[in-house]
């Protein structure tokens, strides 16, 4: 006789299984690499510190 199968525990492992699926999509469609990330805040932060740069004083 087989053991018995937990339906909730099958139930929870399936409904990980395809919100990590959907996650993965998401990251492909949507998501940007760490270096991306890093280069967009570099350029962000060196384009704040030109402007600051023309400020003038008064």
């Amino acid at each position: 006789m087989e053991k018995p199968v937990n339906l909730n525990r099958f139930r929870k492992q399936k409904a990980r299984a395809e919100k990590k699926a959907r996650a993965d999509e998401n990251v492909v469609k949507f998501g940007r690499s760490k270096a991306q990330s890093d280069l967009e805040r570099a350029r962000a932060e060196k384009a704040r510190r030109d402007i600051d740069g023309h400020e003038r004083e008064e």
